[in-house]
């Protein structure tokens, strides 16, 4: 077994909803604060939290907060090995 699966079903389980897929694809340019993915929503300031807690719990995104503020960028260490999965179940297809 290269991967231990089971550190990753938090991490698809996360991606398995379009709000937070939306999010990883939003932070795919690059860090954004909490107010500007908001923005980009039709749900409460409470609702982002939730979403953004479960990808940072999953190590998705790394949350740092600045003053008032929570930036939110991907972890691209961990997004690297979600793919290598991915790639690895494709290529045994």
């Amino acid at each position: 077994m290269k991967y231990p699966y089971r550190e990753y079903v938090s991490v698809f389980k996360a991606l398995a909803d379009e709000t937070r897929l939306k999010i990883i694809q939003m932070l795919s340019s690059g860090e954004l604060c909490a107010c500007n993915i908001l923005e980009e929503f039709n749900i409460t300031q409470p609702t982002l939290s939730y979403h953004m807690k479960i990808l940072t719990e999953c190590g998705l995104v790394k949350g740092v907060k600045e003053g008032s503020w929570m930036k939110y960028t991907i972890n691209n260490e961990r997004l690297e090995i979600v793919k290598d999965i991915y790639e690895d179940v494709n290529k045994n297809r």
